[in-house]
């Protein structure tokens, strides 16, 4: 039996302990779901929609304590805690509930005239029990719209957030006992990667995995095994492009922060910054400035807080060290201590395409700045790397950013913005190449949890369709006929075709 002990990142102060789970424990937490399956996936969506209201409200009146637990569990600041992890999700809880209805509804879709008397809908069916494994970095939020966009198709859920916040699993079980909903409509498993093999393992209707790219390969192979549909969201190296018509001081406050926010915890942080030429004296300036001002320390008090995984000190250094060693300069920071979970904001000039800081996703505050000269030559190098997850674009010239933003080899991008796509739950969600397989968030992040069954209606009165045996002269007349006037450059009949359809025809009754 393994416990786990968490502790506040930023201070060091321990928060408490817990037990993993046991293979044999997740193998009975899957089958109490499929039991609760059953039941919940016949509830009706209004009533489904109840439950989530409650939580709405539960999570609006007790807002500021989940926020600060959060930021004891992760280190970040608590503005930030409230703002990415509270009103994110909350938002996302009213969308819902505004729009469920009308995007889980039969649709009905067009039949061809040549099916007639036919209709035709799509029905949206739940999958079964939908295995939910979260990240650290934002570790509510990122844990709990998923968890709710499955409960509202009508799945029943296990959850496992990660290892690194187990805290934050606390804080979804207590939400969720505050809000009770029928029991094994919802499980909530601890533990690190055994318990996430264990759930796999045991065969979930469908995995969404959020987390490193590494991971994610590995979950998709052994699904794989069992042909389980898998949804992943993985990470990225996120370029901004910085033109010389951009707004250069909207465009260096949103540098700062898109590279910042969250300790640069974030898979959509700015990691790749390009500016033309012509501004990028001025806009380093800018830059340089914004990030020197920038308060560091007490998530209570500051804007910038802790690391949350030590692991990921390493993965910075190592980034760091090697661009500096090969003629990168730290403009301000540059230092990497595994004696603090604090890392100084750090830009660095001077860096290279074939650096890993370029190329590799470093997870940290730390923000590379590239100088490009013509559009065509940073449409090349914001698409030269493996990921493509968010990017964004800056000019004042509306036709040359959209022109540019949509070259993007990326899943999601912003204009004259950073990061923010995610915030709109309208807008789908997801990455291309290694940011991963799937979307999520709007109407897609509820048909993603659905099996869209295609379903065609025929009145059933007459006794045989035109297709069915037995074959004559007069249905091949009929079909060459149909598909030469429907599909043909010269739309007509002959006498031949139209005895043929008029013979067919009585044959149908």
């Amino acid at each position: 039996m393994t416990v786990i002990s968490f502790q506040n990142p930023a201070t060091g102060e321990q928060l408490g302990s817990l037990t993993e789970a046991t293979p044999e424990q997740v193998r009975q937490t899957m089958d109490h779901a499929r039991s609760a399956f059953k039941s919940w996936s016949t509830t009706s969506l209004a009533q489904r929609l109840h439950y989530l209201e409650q939580l709405r409200h539960y999570l609006v009146e007790h807002g500021e304590q989940f926020a600060h637990k959060i930021s004891q569990a992760t280190g970040k600041v608590s503005l930030e805690a409230f703002m990415t992890e509270i009103f994110v999700t909350v938002d996302t809880i009213r969308f819902y509930e505004r729009n469920a209805q009308r995007m889980l509804s039969p649709q009905e879709v067009p039949t061809s005239l040549v099916l007639w008397p036919k209709k035709s809908y799509i029905h949206y069916k739940p999958m079964g029990v939908v295995a939910v494994i979260s990240p650290w970095n934002y570790p509510f939020q990122l844990s709990v719209i998923p968890v709710l966009s499955a409960l509202i198709a009508g799945n029943t859920v296990v959850l496992k957030p990660s290892e690194i916040t187990p805290s934050a699993g606390l804080m979804i079980e207590e939400l969720f006992r505050a809000v009770p909903l029928p029991d094994g409509v919802i499980s909530v498993l601890h533990g690190g990667r055994d318990a996430g093999q264990a759930l796999v393992a045991a065969r979930p209707d469908k995995i969404f995995f959020t987390g490193s790219v590494a991971t994610g390969k590995k979950i998709m192979a052994a699904a794989a095994e069992h042909l389980i549909p898998v949804e992943l969201e993985l990470g990225g190296k996120d370029p901004m492009i910085v033109f010389e018509d951009a707004h250069l001081e909207r465009a260096a406050n949103g540098a700062v922060w898109g590279a910042f926010t969250n300790s640069g915890q974030v898979c959509m942080s700015v990691e790749r910054l390009y500016v033309h030429e012509r501004v990028y004296p001025e806009f380093l300036r800018l830059v340089t400035e914004k990030a020197a001002a920038l308060r560091q320390g007490d998530p209570g008090e500051a804007e910038i807080g802790s690391m949350t995984s030590h692991q990921q000190l390493g993965i910075i250094r190592s980034h760091l060290e090697e661009a500096l060693a090969n003629g990168a300069k730290a403009v301000i920071g540059g230092q990497v201590s595994f004696d603090s979970m604090f890392i100084a904001p750090t830009i660095l000039t001077d860096v290279t395409s074939d650096m890993k800081i370029m190329q590799e996703e470093t997870f940290g505050p730390i923000l590379p700045i590239m100088t490009f000269s013509s559009e065509e030559e940073v449409i090349r190098l914001a698409n030269s790397s493996p990921y493509g997850l968010n990017a964004s674009v800056w000019s004042k010239d509306k036709t040359k950013a959209q022109r540019v933003a949509e070259q993007l080899e990326s899943g999601n991008v912003c204009i004259n913005d950073v990061i923010i796509s995610y915030a709109n739950p309208n807008l789908p969600f997801g990455g291309v190449k290694q940011s991963g397989i799937g979307r999520y968030r709007g109407p897609s992040g509820l048909h993603a949890f659905t099996h869209s069954i295609s379903i065609i209606h025929d009145p059933g009165t007459r006794k045989r369709e035109v297709n069915w045996y037995p074959y004559t002269k007069d249905q091949e007349l009929m079909f060459v006929g149909l598909t030469n006037f429907l599909f043909g450059k010269k739309r007509k009949w002959n006498r031949q075709t139209i005895g043929a359809i008029w013979r067919e025809v009585k044959r149908l009754f």
